[in-house]
């Protein structure tokens, strides 16, 4: 089996109990015959959490029979699940987060979720709602193959490399879908609220570039939107170096692109991928539920742990 993974990262495993078809050759995998609102057994749960880590984000279809009640309750199979830290949960939840697309506005840009926190999630379920009828795909990458491809001289240099990340960044870059552009009323309106909202609490952690996955023990590329700048670089050299190392995760052999359908639910491990949506769907509707469950403090290469170096309210920090 070792030789098949070697060449071929996303193969199922041979052991496992659960109907697994691969999407793409790096990651990705669809599970068949599994109905996520049913009181499902250990062994299946077991079964899900190992195929999660083996093939990063694993996709169901049809569960639309899966509530919110529901849903929150398979999150917590696997672990606490938890609330966003800075956005109110969707009306009537606990801990769902809703991801609801209005008037052609959708940020889309490649990003771990919540890494600006010392210990970041460690899996999240997407939840299908209401679908485009065209448009609005998600996109993941792989940041175990990532670091596996580098060339030898950058895999050195990340390997002692941290980085902070922050939910204090520059909204309006990921608003150029707004209509009329970010620098609209309506741009400068969304920027406004973003901001207070999302940064009403301002967080900055200090995360290994390379992180070791505390099931698999493999080690994958931590980077994604919340990286503000390199400890010890400064924000040019930061920005340059950034740039060829999210290049390297995002290449398409390291993708996988799942096209919606109303039903449909993600599960990734938040521990070693990147996603981002794909806001090419104009004025239809995009309406998506998420759970996260808590997740471990990252650990570096040389045994280190990320850590917190700033928390404050925004009217602190104004």
């Amino acid at each position: 089996m070792a030789s098949i993974v070697a060449t071929y990262p996303n193969a199922k495993d041979s052991n496992s109990p659960l109907d697994i078809q691969p999407v793409a050759g790096r990651i990705g995998a669809v599970i068949n015959g599994v109905n996520l609102a049913d009181d499902l057994d250990d062994a299946t749960i077991a079964a899900i959490d190992a195929a999660v880590v083996r093939h990063k984000v694993v996709f169901f279809r049809n569960q639309t029979g899966l509530t919110d009640a529901a849903h929150e309750a398979f999150a917590a199979r696997f672990g606490d699940p938890v609330a966003h830290p800075t956005v109110p949960v969707a009306e009537g939840s606990r801990y769902l987060l809703e991801l609801d697309s209005k008037e052609g506005y959708a940020a889309s840009s490649w990003h771990t979720d919540v890494t600006f926190v010392d210990a970041y999630p460690k899996g999240s379920i997407l939840r299908a709602l209401t679908i485009p009828e065209a448009g609005g795909d998600t996109l993941w990458a792989n940041g175990e193959t990532a670091y596996d491809g580098l060339p030898e001289p950058l895999r050195q240099l990340v390997n002692t490399l941290w980085a902070v990340h922050s939910n204090d960044y520059d909204y309006a870059a990921l608003l150029a879908n707004v209509p009329g552009g970010k620098d609209s009323d309506e741009g400068r309106q969304r920027t406004a609220y973003h901001r207070s909202v999302f940064a009403a609490t301002v967080y900055e952690t200090e995360h290994p570039v390379v992180r070791v996955h505390p099931v698999s023990g493999e080690r994958s590329l931590l980077l994604g939107h919340f990286v503000k700048r390199f400890v010890g670089l400064n924000e040019a050299d930061s920005q340059r170096l950034f740039q060829i190392l999210q290049d390297h995760i995002t290449r398409p052999e390291n993708t996988v692109r799942w096209r919606w359908q109303a039903g449909d639910v993600a599960f990734w491990d938040n521990r070693s991928t990147q996603h981002r949506a794909i806001a090419d769907f104009g004025l239809q509707r995009r309406t998506l539920r998420r759970a996260t469950v808590n997740g471990d403090v990252p650990v570096s290469i040389d045994g280190r742990h990320s850590r917190t170096v700033r928390k404050e309210t925004a009217a602190a920090s104004a």
